[in-house]
């Protein structure tokens, strides 16, 4: 048996799956669900999972919201520690890696099947071409994936923190907003799900559309304004909220594209995370991809290229669990 897992801060996901050398879509044979704050370490969750199954575990694989040096991961947004080496000697496992989760990601989108993706642009995607994968999710990740010459290797990338360029005079006056609040404006402070709200203060401050009363009370009892402020942006019961999400949309694609362009990823982009899914309906038109390819001289480029959303929930999942079948197997 692999053990294969998805280590977020909110959440942590576990699953057994056969070593069974297969080219066919992988599906976990045990898998569950664990609150993460309410375990002191991974080397806990592993053990509760574990206790009732009677396996011999081959090796384990993790995709970590973190980033991984020397098999070694401090999570992001929870007090653990998670070390291979560690984890290995606790459980008597042979072999254990670390992937960063957006690494997780990417190295689940060459076994993605057709019903696990949604078309933005269906482009013509080139053999062996690199892949760009970009995920707005509670924060902005970002990785690609390089042709080897006999599969694809993923890499990852902390491009989320690079410096946030916009391109229209709202978003410059949006990056001159924030520049007030923070040292250093990122795309992930204005790309992912804790930065909707500074697109939402934003124009608040602004004063072009209204914040209705009610939505006022909602986000200031809300322990998390995100999901009110897209709900109501998704439905358009307030302008405000429907401004906030076609500017994050609209940043989306341009991100994106910088992506593409400094990948040079004709094999396709992806749009991973928690967020696309929910926005398909913004994702899939003629605004969407015109920002996208809205790159001077390389419009006809960035038009080539398939441009797709991952929908499958578990892929992170699938993805620490083909890396771990590649150490198996390697």
């Amino acid at each position: 048996m692999l053990l294969a897992g998805d280590i977020g801060g909110t959440k942590t996901v576990l699953a057994l799956f056969s070593t069974a050398v297969s080219d066919a879509p992988l599906h976990p044979l045990h898998l569950q669900t664990f609150p993460s704050n309410q375990f002191s370490s991974l080397e806990a969750v592993i053990a509760q999972f574990l206790q009732d199954k009677d396996v011999v575990i081959e090796a384990a694989s993790f995709g970590v919201a973190g980033p991984v040096v020397n098999g070694r991961s401090q999570i992001t947004n929870l007090p653990w520690l998670i070390d291979s080496t560690a984890i290995a000697q606790t459980h008597h496992i042979q072999k254990v890696i670390l992937l960063n989760d957006l690494e997780s990601i990417a190295t689940a989108v060459p076994h993605l099947q057709a019903n696990d993706l949604a078309t933005i642009n269906e482009g013509r995607a080139e053999l062996g071409g690199a892949i760009a994968v970009i995920a707005p999710g509670t924060g902005l990740g970002e990785a690609f994936l390089i042709w080897d010459g006999q599969r694809y290797q993923a890499h990852p990338s902390e491009g989320g923190h690079a410096s946030f360029s916009p391109t229209t005079r709202d978003e410059c006056a949006l990056l001159a907003f924030l520049e007030e609040k923070y040292n250093h404006v990122s795309f992930e402070r204005v790309c992912s799900g804790s930065g909707i709200p500074n697109l939402y203060a934003f124009w608040r401050q602004d004063g072009r559309y209204p914040e209705p009363d009610w939505l006022r009370e909602e986000i200031e009892q809300a322990p998390d304004p995100t999901p009110i402020i897209v709900e109501a942006g998704l439905a358009k019961t307030a302008e405000i909220c429907t401004a906030t999400v076609q500017m994050f949309v609209d940043i989306l694609a341009g991100e994106a594209s910088n992506m593409a362009l400094k990948v040079l990823a004709t094999g396709g982009v992806f749009l991973g995370g928690g967020i696309p899914p929910r926005m398909l309906n913004l994702l899939q038109t003629d605004r969407f991809i015109s920002n996208f390819a809205d790159k001077g001289r390389f419009t006809k480029l960035l038009l080539n290229m398939p441009l797709q959303v991952i929908c499958n929930p578990q892929t992170a999942l699938l993805g620490a669990a083909w890396g771990g079948l590649d150490l198996l197997h390697a």
